[in-house]
């Protein structure tokens, strides 16, 4: 089959690698109609070399046709349409059955100290080989696919194997209050969804703030209070200035660690790229080696006594926070990575022909698998108007 792989920094690769097998009875193998590149695949694009090896097959945002099935799959059956969520759960451990499935007691990584495997994520979540391919082999299978209806297209459901349910746990964990003001950081596919989602479920202003103007414009079409960072002088006056004088109620930081305009944090994530492997990956496991602006600015724009959620993927251990601004504020904060399965309930509701979240027109660019390593470069600089990339295999 053909899949995307990783060969280095910036270098990754359609190649032709052996199909996947059944290998545990709890196991399927999936045709990929649609993947999806994510926002965090550039993380392994940019910086996380220490943690791959040479033609690791990448992606995480796949769904497509049940092909075969292990022995104790019973929930699915070949010609099945399903999702495949971003995290391998099991769905019976003490962590899934509490709704922690991205913690799943079955799949962590123990040695590295990491939560529950993640598809095609790096050695820190299990190296397990990803869905930028033209086929899957799904874990757990028994418990983890979500079974979609036939008919509307892809991106209809696609979204639910991350941007939907990461968007949605945004919003849960930022605790925006009746008629509350939200604002959100990012309006890349996470940001764009967590800013609708918070206004469909009821916040009176949903503040998104971005510097790229066909983001800016995505957001203001579904009826956000778009900023662009360029023209404002100081962000929590602002927004201080449009709450009555206190701030958001909510913050979301939907940013995360991409060091684009930041010079310290761009620096140092190069100079880590230089090292050997074996020197960089500690070194990264226990240094702040992240852009921080995002966080920083929504422990300071959020209200006294607000809550900040982050979405945004982290990757320093020891990255400095202003623990007493944050004290002094009294803010709950919140974060982690999506607990998939807990979310589908409440998101296949909104996934009707009236889509109200605007699933069908995320997506800006659809791409052949043959295309992806030109469209991880688009991705990441930000061209084209590249918002969301789904790869067709």
């Amino acid at each position: 089959m053909k899949a995307l792989t990783w060969h280095g920094k910036r270098d990754v690769r359609v190649d032709t690698v052996p199909d996947p097998t059944i290998e545990e009875p709890t196991d399927a193998i999936v045709r990929v109609t649609s993947t999806g590149l994510c926002g965090s695949d550039l993380h392994l694009y940019e910086l996380f070399g220490p943690f791959l090896d040479e033609g690791d097959i990448l992606g995480h945002e796949p769904m497509g046709i049940v092909e075969a099935v292990g022995s104790s799959v019973t929930q699915i059956e070949p010609g099945d349409r399903v999702v495949v969520p971003f995290n391998i759960s099991c769905g019976s451990c003490w962590m899934c059955s509490h709704d922690l499935q991205s913690q799943c007691e079955t799949t962590q990584v123990r040695e590295q100290g990491t939560g529950a495997s993640l598809f095609g994520y790096t050695k820190l979540y299990g190296q397990v080989a990803g869905g930028q391919a033209e086929l899957l082999r799904v874990p757990q299978a028994h418990y983890g696919p979500i079974t979609v209806p036939d008919g509307p297209p892809d991106d209809r459901f696609l979204y639910l194997s991350d941007v939907l349910p990461t968007a949605w746990q945004a919003v849960e964990y930022a605790s925006v209050p009746e008629g509350g003001a939200v604002a959100v950081l990012g309006l890349g596919p996470i940001g764009q969804m967590s800013a609708r989602i918070a206004r469909h479920r009821g916040a009176s202003q949903v503040f998104g703030i971005d510097l790229v103007p066909e983001r800016l414009a995505a957001a203001a079409a579904h009826g956000i209070e778009a900023l662009d960072l360029s023209d404002v002088d100081d962000l929590g006056a602002e927004l201080r200035e449009r709450t009555g004088g206190r701030g958001p109620d909510s913050v979301i930081d939907a940013v995360g660690m991409e060091a684009h305009g930041s010079g310290g944090a761009q620096a140092a994530q190069t100079f880590v790229g230089l090292l050997p492997d074996a020197v960089a990956a500690p070194l990264m496991q226990n240094a702040g080696v992240d852009r921080l602006a995002a966080l920083l600015a929504g422990i300071d724009i959020v209200r006294r006594g607000g809550t900040l959620s982050i979405s945004g993927v982290y990757g320093g251990n020891v990255d400095p926070l202003p623990l007493l601004q944050m004290f002094d504020k009294q803010l709950t904060v919140r974060m982690g990575q999506a607990n998939v399965k807990r979310w589908v309930d409440d998101l296949m509701p909104l996934l009707g022909d009236d889509d109200p979240l605007g699933v069908d027109q995320l997506a800006t660019h659809h791409v052949p698998l043959d295309e992806a390593p030109q469209a991880y470069a688009t991705f990441q600089k930000k061209e084209d108007g590249a918002l969301k990339v789904v790869f067709r295999p």
